[in-house]
């Protein structure tokens, strides 16, 4: 039997932030998802950081399209405004209700399918709008819900668990957020939370879009030798954050390491990744060297973690669109409704 409600009994000695809330007010429904899911840690990630930046629940909205990543909004704060899309049109979704009322925080969670196949599209144009809202990538390389097809983020040379090698080149969506013009652009490892939390929260706070790329293992369909989205080849090829995640019923992965450093980490079932920490030295506001840094690490088989480009400077989308300060449910209807004669008199422009 499964039970999809937790329950609300917590302990009287739990911290609480500036409102008054414990990190149990910022939890959703139980997980569906398997075991040791990295999944999982991403959503634990974000109701710390939103926690940890006093966000009244009701003040923020959950997006997310189709896919395993894209039941998460489900597990994190139960009090927000939440939307699930039809696959790849999170995005139109978060426009809409973005230019309908700028002053909640928004956050769509989607995975390197839904954002880099079918949802391809609707990511770029978010981008290039420069879209004021944090968009988390739960990338694991592979169609988890269908049952471990290759998707676009799969590296060359990787191997499916049933054994077909990957002959096509990824989309990176780091690299390609950069390229479009994203003002926030940050990578991390769902086992590494010490990293993952204050970039979330950098994202929330962040003027425009800002894209964290999140390495997430499938634990059921990834997480094999031959993997390049696995736990292991992560740890062995992550730079500042790294995460790994674990199926049931194993531990899950985590990993702790300093700036600069390169960490190997090893998977379940013995396959590995490498994970490099960007290091203090590391300029984020140079779009060109974040782009170039980004690919020499990849030559030498490595994810590169961490902020990687942040910009000030653009306009976001509510200064390029000119949208009102005040968000529509609290414009008198009156002024709402043009009437029947200033009705008329707009389809006239269009005869």
């Amino acid at each position: 039997m499964t039970y999809l409600a937790k329950p609300k009994v917590s302990h009287p000695s739990l911290p609480r932030n500036a409102l008054g809330l414990t990190r149990r007010d910022y939890e959703g429904s139980l997980s569906t998802l398997c075991a040791g899911c990295g999944h999982d840690s991403i959503t634990a990630a974000i109701v710390e950081a939103c926690w940890g930046l006093d966000i009244e629940p009701q003040n923020l909205v959950k997006l997310s399209g189709i896919g395993c990543s894209s039941k998460t909004t489900a597990y994190f704060v139960s009090g927000g405004h939440g939307f699930n899309s039809v696959h790849g049109r999170m995005p139109s979704i978060a426009t809409g209700a973005n230019a309908a009322n700028r002053e909640l925080h928004y956050i769509g969670v989607s995975g390197d399918g839904d954002t880099l196949s079918i949802g391809l599209g609707q990511f770029c144009h978010a981008i290039r709008r420069n879209l004021n809202m944090l968009y988390i990538i739960e990338n694991n390389g592979v169609y988890g819900l269908t049952k471990g097809q290759f998707s676009a983020s799969a590296d060359v040379g990787t191997k499916a668990k049933k054994g077909e090698t990957n002959f096509q080149p990824p989309i990176d969506p780091v690299l390609l957020a950069i390229t479009l013009g994203a003002t926030f652009v940050a990578r991390s490892f769902s086992g590494d939370k010490k990293q993952l939390v204050p970039l979330i929260q950098a994202g929330l706070r962040h003027k425009g879009f800002a894209l964290i790329d999140v390495l997430s293992p499938c634990v059921t369909f990834n997480d094999h030798e031959g993997s390049t989205k696995s736990y292991a080849y992560t740890r062995e090829h992550y730079e500042p954050a790294v995460h790994a995640d674990f199926i049931p019923p194993e531990r899950e992965i985590v990993a702790d390491y300093n700036e600069g450093e390169t960490l190997p980490v090893v998977m379940h079932d013995g396959s590995r990744i490498v994970l490099h920490k960007l290091d203090a030295a590391y300029d984020p506001t140079n779009r060109a060297a974040a782009a170039a840094q980004i690919q020499e690490r990849m030559r030498a088989g490595e994810y590169l973690t961490g902020l990687l480009y942040v910009g000030s400077a653009e306009k976001d989308f509510h200064d390029l669109n000119g949208t009102p300060d005040t968000a529509l449910n609290k414009v008198p209807y009156e002024k709402l409704s043009p009437g029947s004669k200033g009705l008329a008199k707009i389809l006239e422009r269009y005869r």
